[in-house]
């Protein structure tokens, strides 16, 4: 077969080399290609167009092996004036975009979209052959018309267009020592700046200098001083105080002790064309220049990546093409500067990875500081050096700051398996790039967390709702934890301290896989617990991934019949699953509330992750949301739990039963949390064969009331036990109500005495004052009072009540209500004691607590709204002998 794509050249040149390579469809053949391509055009002599020929090579090897699958036919062809490479897949039929007027690439994220693209951008000339068998991607790179042997050339001009300089030409130059101080100043030197050798010699440089910081670069001056070749413009303080505005080019040597200084070489701004060095300008088919390419768009791609994520990655996989890598990794900084987290990385394991933070100063020597370019010619010999590289396989690697008006936003590097790979001209070239890319980074990253703000005030506005509107502590808890899973953390748990003597106790857990909940519980609750401190912030916790790691390691063992007899875990399975739910990082935050610790929340990652720093903030702002809520409910079910403790005292105990009555009593408190309010009710033993009855409202409801209630029932019993009839009791308890001054409540009574009689009927003696009247039900359905209505107690002093006689004959029904059922409300409309008659009225032949019953379910289903009012019901009915 013909060679591939050759004979569809689209100008003939001679072909004076060739070299060609196949790939089998993996990961590493990618950088393979790589170098095969760099090493076959340094050979050739082509170090000009070396860079972009990785970089396309790279892109279309990916689209073969990874994406297509298949093995890739990489070919180099050296022609007169241009270098060609083909790329050629077994996957033929696969679409070929077309960049013209109204197409686009679609998605440039695909298998073929981003090769191409670069291919246009970046290329000469360039298409896609097919065959029956194959698909070939070629490119062409021109080489600039330069004469041999001269590194760079310019055409020729017209005098009128030369650069302008003056009579002579004078060149400062300068060294610079290890310190900083100058050590050479030469005659030119004198003469552009004014300074004698002796005035000068000693000094620092940056004493003299104006640095304006070149637009887009962010190195300092005394950065620039330490890389390995630096060029661009700042200025000279004269001795006239005049800042001269000087281009310069330096570079950085080592003498025969090994002493490394600086040669600076300085002319006048308007002489820069005397140093600065030739622009590589790409050419068109033509020969003439093309439009401008922006370096970002070249070495990113063009569109960019809207989201940081994406922009972080493609800029870690451009880094690494660009120096022929085997892993890239790039860093963000910290607010302040003092921690470096992980945010993109390839050809390193990037889920363990991911937002692991690592410090800014690290190491020793040059290499100690992520603030400068670096560059490691074997990590094995300065260790921890760069601790994301640690077991990864890395020996040699470059890294360079990424900033932004001076201020460090950033590192990237890149790495390789073979030491020395890199030198400082890899460590300049990085630098350029990162400086392309700097602003860009940042602005993303601003951008991101300007959305992660306004997210996290959402958050935060609604779980404090949430939080607000429960004050059950153990729906807060379970609140804690939903709200933190899986948006915070893949699980949580909730640790409670009830008093500065307790320990602290596993109140809640809860994780995204509610599978895992049990495994995990079981877990925590075989560990000692945090430390509780009041320190803000979170802080890491390695208890339950060293725990699960241990459980898994012997559940393995035990699996396998190591010896191990102990059974460690119901099931390999679980305790394997829990090792990996709990394995990543675990950090614990405190909860205070009213300056003390009321728990801890503590909140995990799966294996080998890591918490971003603005969600460990966001963790803290709701720890401190969630702990005064979970104060709050404590308070709240203390105080709930010492009122009903009180109002439970203040009920009657059961019943007594009376011989040929029943008796039946309902009470409903109004409000939360209430069991004794305004309403009460007693029946109890005066003396033999007579028992006393009561049934009351005092004015208003809740605990004030209730105790009033304590004291006319308590006074009730008392007196009526002593043998004082019913108007002397009411009047006694009126006088005591009365003693109570300012906290004394208005009082409705209904009281009476019963004597049951040996004919089946009883009697009654009762003194109604104020309060609503009982009726009577007789057997044949007539509803009648039985009593008249008399003064309420707590009024006036001098009260003269009397009682009445009322005998209830067998099938009679005495029932006795507060005001809660007769002022029951739907709108405009009122029970009132008609309506109760009427519902009594059907209540023939039911036993006393049907009746009870009855009336209550009425008086519910009169309104929609909760009662408003306590509800008391007393009904006595006195039953009708059995037939024979």
């Amino acid at each position: 077969m013909a060679e591939p794509g050759v004979e569809t050249r689209t100008r003939s040149s001679v072909i004076t080399a060739r070299a060609a390579a196949t790939f089998d469809p993996v990961g590493r053949s990618v950088a393979t290609a790589r170098a095969f391509v760099r090493d076959t055009l340094q050979g050739w002599g082509y170090s000009e167009v070396v860079d972009d020929a990785v970089v396309l090579t790279s892109e279309l090897v990916t689209n073969a092996v990874i994406h297509a699958g298949t093995s890739a036919d990489v070919l180099c062809l050296r022609l007169g004036d241009s270098v060609r490479i083909e790329v050629g897949d077994r996957y033929p039929e696969r679409e070929v975009p077309i960049q013209a007027a109204g197409h686009s690439f679609g998605n440039l994220d695909s298998e073929n979209g981003r090769g191409l693209m670069l291919c246009s951008a970046l290329a000469s000339r360039w298409g896609v052959e097919y065959t029956p068998t194959n698909k070939q991607v070629w490119f062409q790179l021109d080489l600039p018309q330069r004469p041999v042997g001269t590194r760079s050339a310019g055409p020729v001009l017209p005098t009128a267009m030369l650069p302008v300089a003056d009579e002579r030409v004078r060149v400062a130059v300068t060294q610079i020592d290890r310190a900083g101080a100058i050590s050479v100043w030469n005659e030119d030197a004198e003469h552009v700046f004014g300074y004698a050798a002796e005035q000068v010699i000693g000094k620092p440089l940056a004493d003299l200098a104006a640095w304006p910081q070149t637009p887009g670069i962010g190195t300092g001056f005394a950065e620039a001083l330490q890389l390995s070749r630096w060029e661009g413009s700042y200025g000279i303080r004269g001795t006239d105080g005049r800042v001269i505005p000087v281009y310069a080019s330096h570079l950085r040597v080592r003498d025969s002790r090994g002493e490394p200084s600086t040669v600076c070489l300085l002319v006048r701004d308007e002489e820069r064309a005397v140093l600065q060095t030739p622009q590589r300008v790409p050419v068109s088919e033509s020969g003439t220049e093309s439009h401008s390419t922006d370096p970002f768009e070249v070495f990113i791609g063009s569109p960019a990546p809207d989201d940081l994520d994406g922009l972080l990655q493609r800029t870690v996989e451009r880094a690494r093409d660009m120096l022929d890598g085997d892993a890239a990794f790039l860093l963000l900084a910290t607010d302040d500067e003092t921690e470096l987290e992980v945010r993109a990385s390839t050809g390193l394991p990037s889920a363990r990875q991911r937002f692991a933070r690592v410090p800014v100063e690290a190491g020793t020597g040059r290499y100690g500081s992520a603030r400068m370019p670096a560059v490691h010619d074997d990590l094995t010999a300065v260790p921890g050096a760069v601790p994301l590289l640690s077991s990864t396989g890395m020996r040699s690697v470059v890294t360079v700051p990424l900033k932004v008006e001076g201020r460090l936003t950033g590192s990237l590097g890149v790495a390789a398996e073979s030491p020395g790979r890199y030198s400082n001209e890899e460590a300049l070239r990085l630098q350029f790039a990162a400086d392309r890319i700097a602003l860009a980074v940042e602005s993303a990253r601003l951008g991101e967390l300007e959305r992660l703000r306004r997210g996290s005030l959402s958050f935060l506005v609604e779980a404090s709702d949430l939080l607000a509107g429960t004050l059950d502590r153990d729906q807060t808890l379970a609140l804690m934890a939903q709200m933190t899973v899986p948006t915070l953390a893949t699980w949580c748990a909730v640790y409670t301290i009830a008093d500065p003597a307790s320990d602290p106790y596993l109140s809640f857990v809860l994780h995204e896989d509610e599978d895992r909940i049990d495994g995990l519980k079981a877990l925590l609750s075989k560990i000692a617990p945090p430390e509780p401190v009041t320190t803000p912030g979170a802080r890491v916790w390695g208890a339950p991934s060293e725990a699960a790691q241990k459980a898994a390691v012997l559940a393995s063992r035990q699996e396998l019949g190591l010896g191990v007899t102990s059974p460690v875990s119901p099931g390999i399975g679980t305790t394997l699953a829990t090792a990996a739910a709990v394995g990543g990082e675990t950090v614990v935050l405190p909860l205070v509330a009213r300056n003390r610790v009321i728990g801890m929340l503590t909140l995990g990652k799966p294996s080998d992750d890591h918490f971003r720093q603005e969600i460990l903030e966001l963790a803290e702002d709701l720890s401190r949301r969630a702990a005064l809520a979970l104060d709050n409910a404590r308070l709240y079910s203390e105080r709930v739990s010492i009122s009903q403790s009180l109002q439970r005292s203040l009920l009657p105990p059961e019943s007594p039963a009376i011989p040929g009555v029943e008796v039946e009593v309902i009470y409903r408190a109004a409000g939360e949390g209430n069991e004794v309010g305004g309403d009460f009710y007693d029946v109890f033993p005066i003396r033999d064969g007579a028992y006393g009855f009561a049934i009351g409202d005092v004015c208003g409801t809740g605990p004030e009331a209730a105790a009033v209630t304590g004291l006319a029932r308590h006074a009730l019993r008392l007196l009526a036990r002593e043998g004082f009839g019913g108007p002397a009791v009411l009047e006694r308890l009126n006088a005591a109500i009365l003693d109570e001054g300012a906290r004394s409540r208005f009082l409705t009574l209904l009281y009476g005495e019963l004597w049951p009689q040996e004919d089946g009927s009883a009697l009654l003696k009762v003194v109604c004052a104020g309060h609503p009247l009982p009726l009577r039900l007789r057997p044949d359905g007539t509803v009648e009072p039985a009593a008249e209505p008399q003064p309420l107690l707590g009024v006036i002093e001098d009260l003269e009540l009397y009682e009445q006689m009322v005998t209830l004959d067998p099938g009679d029904v005495l029932l006795c209500v507060t005001d809660g059922i007769t002022e029951r409300r739907e709108g405009t409309r009122m029970l009132g004691d008609e309506g109760l008659a009427e519902v009594l009225r059907h209540c023939t032949g039911l036993t006393a607590g049907a009746v009870a019953a009855r009336v209550l379910r009425a008086v519910e289903r009169f309104a929609a709204e909760p009662a408003s009012d306590d509800m008391a019901i007393l009904a006595m009915r006195i039953p009708q002998p059995q037939k024979s």
